[in-house]
């Protein structure tokens, strides 16, 4: 059983209905779908600014709704967390000086440490850390 990985991108064209991705996705068992906390901690960001940029009341019931239905999202799904292993990895990538963003660097330890395939459209970044597994879907 392959542990496939969706990054930020692939969980919100997941949660957009783009076809391609959801086709892909709903024909793999649940079972062996996961992201990152990192995600998760990249879409609530961009959900909590919109709820402080809200200058309307139609942008903030707008703003609150999304973040709901992004919480109700990661309820949904298997959420693999920064832990120790990941920690670890994180470390070991950082002293080979792979030169991605922090971000990125953090979701390949994770899909490292549970030799998982990370699910991207980012292979210019993910290709740069030795032994990550990608695939490439949009």
């Amino acid at each position: 059983m392959s542990l496939w990985v969706l990054d930020t991108d692939h969980v919100s064209f997941f949660q957009q209905g783009h076809s391609l991705v959801r086709r892909r996705i709903n024909a793999v068992n649940p079972e062996e779908i996961a992201t990152t906390i990192i995600t998760a901690e990249e879409q609530l960001y961009g959900r909590l600014n919109l709820i402080r940029r809200a200058n309307s009341q139609e942008l903030l019931v707008l703003a609150y709704t999304r973040l709901s239905a992004t919480l109700n999202y990661f309820r949904s799904i298997n959420l693999l967390d920064f832990d120790q292993n990941a920690s670890t990895c994180y470390a070991e990538l950082i002293g080979q000086k792979i030169r991605i963003g922090t971000q990125d660097l953090r979701i390949a330890a994770i899909v490292l440490s549970r030799n998982g395939i990370l699910v991207t459209r980012n292979q210019r970044d993910f290709a740069k850390v030795p032994g990550l597994v990608f695939e490439w879907t949009i």
